[in-house]
């Protein structure tokens, strides 16, 4: 069971089982998320490797995958996306594990929803801050300028679509973007596979081919930093 919509908000991945929960949880996100819901361990962790998130609310104690497992696995895959536990009041153990698997923050249940949000907020701002600087290949890439400077130093300028591609690729550097994946994150339902190819051109014509490498069968991923 899951909830979702695309649109031009941040992506939120929501994982808690307990339905009223859930339900008063996901109206209050909505309002600054694009908020999908998944009700187990294991869906989520197939939504999570298949699709970019900006940051996860994930609670601690879930049917099929518990929560410190699910963590575990995402940032196993290289995924570094933020990642906020949600944990029983008292329940000090589910907390260390949860940190310990590679969640970045926890809330102790039941919580307020004002606290929820400011956690949401400073995780995403601290993600975004680490990330203004990223190396794709021979490229330093700076997503918040949309500029990469080369070996040389040279400077080269992307489009707001190529740098949103190139974002993407490079928030999850060992994951193999399909190129749905990439029609979906980038760009709009108006937009053709075929606009996928076009822009990957467009970035290795402006940069070098190995900026972007094609994974034959699966996708595009970001080029390997030498």
């Amino acid at each position: 069971m899951e909830t979702g919509a695309r649109g031009a908000a941040p992506r939120l991945l929501y994982v808690e089982d307990d339905r009223v929960i859930a339900e008063m949880t996901i109206e209050v996100l909505s309002e600054t998320y694009e908020a999908t819901h998944v009700t187990d361990g294991r869906h989520a962790l197939e939504r999570a490797l298949s699709e970019r998130f900006d940051v996860m609310v994930i609670d601690r104690r879930l049917p099929d995958l518990d929560g410190a497992s699910l963590v575990a696995s995402v940032r196993t895959a290289r995924i570094t996306t933020p990642i906020l536990l949600l944990t029983a009041l008292g329940a000090v153990a589910d907390r260390v594990d949860g940190l310990d698997a590679g969640a970045n923050d926890y809330l102790v249940k039941p919580f307020d929803f004002d606290e929820l949000l400011a956690r949401l907020r400073a995780l995403v701002r601290g993600h975004r801050a680490a990330g203004r600087r990223r190396e794709i290949g021979e490229w330093a890439f700076l997503p918040h300028a949309d500029v990469a400077y080369g070996p040389g130093g040279e400077r080269v300028a992307f489009t707001p679509t190529e740098s949103r591609l190139l974002s993407l690729l490079s928030e999850s550097p060992e994951h193999v973007f399909s190129r749905q994946e990439i029609l979906r994150a980038v760009f709009t339902s108006d937009d053709a596979l075929s606009s996928v190819d076009t822009y990957v051109h467009y970035i290795r014509r402006k940069t070098s081919p190995g900026t972007i490498e094609t994974v034959r069968g699966r996708g595009y991923r970001a080029g390997a930093s030498s």
